[in-house]
């Protein structure tokens, strides 16, 4: 038998559903509720701009930015 054969292990796709995948699901989920759930009008300054826009747009934003960084540097890391 060929170590990369997995259908007679009975593992499966079982494997894909580790505990840390399925807390970062489970975040993932809980920031979208909360970031949808704050809509209203806020003012943001950013140096010397300040503009007015929806909460859940400046949440989302600083989110994926948060989650870009933390990529770039998870990726720097394996190298």
């Amino acid at each position: 038998m060929s170590p990369k054969d997995t259908s007679s292990t009975g593992k499966g796709r079982a494997g894909a559903f580790t505990p840390g995948r399925i807390a970062i699901v489970a975040l993932a989920i809980l920031t979208l509720v909360f970031i949808f759930e704050n809509t209203r009008e806020v003012r943001i300054r950013l140096l010397i701009p300040e503009v007015s826009m929806p909460l859940y747009l400046a949440l989302l934003a600083t989110a994926i930015l948060g989650a870009i960084c933390g990529y770039y540097a998870a990726a720097r890391r394996r190298k």
